[in-house]
């Protein structure tokens, strides 16, 4: 079972040693880099993926404070924990926790053009591409 919980001191090392494959750390921040950016942007929250009792991954979302909407900006399963359907059941957790937000129906997220694997599970969940490129990567939205 796929469970969302708060980064903290006896998580913390554990979460920052996660990796994605060597191919795919083009595609995504650090999470140490992720971490810091939210101690500087306090409206992200950060949290770390379990199956169980085993730390797979990691997740971070936030209401933007120019565009007042939810993004999630990243969403990592380590390495070793790949291709197991835990990206996609942490993504489905991470949009209900958002969807509670009744006052929003959008949820933005963005990747790199060429990182396939993101798009087919962004499609998968209902994103759809909403023609503009930020940052070098393309914007997907879910209307909810």
């Amino acid at each position: 079972m796929i469970a969302l919980k708060e980064i903290d001191r006896h998580n913390f090392f554990d979460v920052i040693k996660l990796k994605v494959a060597e191919e795919q750390s083009k595609f995504v921040a650090t999470n140490t880099f992720s971490l810091a950016q939210a101690k500087a942007f306090p409206e992200c929250v950060c949290l770390a993926i379990y199956h169980d009792e085993v730390l797979v991954g990691f997740t971070m979302y936030c209401m933007d404070e120019e565009d007042q909407e939810y993004w999630i900006y990243r969403l990592m399963i380590d390495a070793k924990y790949q291709s197991h359907g835990y990206g996609k059941a942490a993504m489905d957790m991470l949009i209900d926790r958002i969807k509670k937000d009744t006052q929003h129906q959008v949820i933005y997220i963005s990747f790199e053009p060429d990182n396939v694997w993101a798009k087919q599970l962004y499609e998968k969940l209902g994103f759809k591409e909403d023609g503009r490129v930020v940052d070098g990567e393309v914007v997907y939205r879910l209307e909810y």
